[in-house]
């Protein structure tokens, strides 16, 4: 079983693969989920970290070495307490190489007293690189550029963002940061600004090659990813259309359970884990960053 953490998705969308849907209160999700998934190989589920210190600021993060917001504190610990008080139980923790990922794992695997299990880091499950829009407030940018232009930037599958050039004033901290000379590419060849689909592309090796073997072993696996590498891996397990992930929007620290066959198929609709109430509201934030502030009282 892999769990995966996401942060940025959840409206209806269509897909080449058959799916039904399971709608259940905290209360008696394992009951329903128990007996929903009698026919499931395998488990997965996904999770976006924590608000981060940028996202409470509405800017884009990206490659930016941030930590959680007392917000995003918060929000891991109670996914934590969902998850343990939903029976889950980790062999193997995922994480990108950045803080605001590794905290989330750390902050759930306390909650569940399961700090001794094993933590893999990998830069293939950082966020999105966006380039030239790094630091940029999404609000403002909306003003300047109109909403639709930062929704294609922020949601679009191949739309690649301007690079991010030596000038830029986050250059230098993110390429001389010394946990992008230990990966598995040099520094040199890095990206530097990707679409949704280059996130998938240098995304897909980690998955086939370090997850799957773990996933198809047995192992119950907990990913702490990000907004756009676990939409990119829902669109990849999902099958969900290049048009269609644009109206993916998965909030921060809300489990994503996905249930698969033995060919690692869907066997239904991805889940959101919690409160459905919240966890709409929560969706509705994250689509409304890249709207244009209203200056209304």
């Amino acid at each position: 079983m892999v769990l995966f953490l996401a942060c940025e998705g959840g409206k209806e969308f269509k897909s080449r693969r058959p799916y039904r849907c399971l709608i259940a209160r905290c209360q008696t999700r394992v009951h329903l989920c128990q007996a929903a998934t009698t026919m499931a190989k395998y488990k997965l589920v996904l999770l976006r970290h924590g608000e981060g210190a940028w996202n409470k600021e509405n800017r884009f993060c990206s490659w930016v070495d941030q930590k959680l917001s007392s917000d995003g504190i918060r929000e891991a610990q109670n996914c934590g307490k969902h998850l343990k008080a939903l029976g889950f139980e980790f062999d193997l923790v995922f994480t990108s190489v950045l803080r605001r990922s590794i905290q989330t794992a750390w902050l759930i695997l306390e909650e569940m007293g399961q700090e001794w299990v094993p933590i893999q880091s990998s830069w293939r499950l950082n966020e999105r690189h966006y380039g030239a829009l790094i630091g940029l407030n999404r609000a403002e940018m909306a003003l300047n550029h109109g909403e639709e232009q930062v929704k294609i930037w922020r949601r679009s599958y191949d739309v690649t963002p301007p690079p991010i050039t030596e000038s830029h004033p986050y250059y230098e901290e993110i390429y001389n940061d010394r946990r992008y000379k230990c990966g598995d590419v040099s520094q040199d060849n890095l990206p530097k600004a990707e679409s949704l689909k280059d996130v998938l592309d240098r995304l897909l090796p980690y998955w086939n090659e370090k997850i799957v073997p773990e996933l198809k072993s047995g192992k119950m696996i907990l990913i702490s990813a990000h907004g756009n590498s676990s939409r990119a891996l829902l669109k990849h397990v999902e099958g969900i259309s290049d048009e269609d992930i644009m109206n993916v929007t998965l909030p921060t620290g809300v489990p994503i359970l996905l249930e698969l066959d033995e060919n690692l198929q869907p066997l239904g609709p991805h889940q959101f884990l919690g409160d459905q109430e919240a966890i709409q509201a929560a969706i509705k934030k994250v689509e409304d960053q890249g709207k244009v502030k209203s200056t209304e009282k």
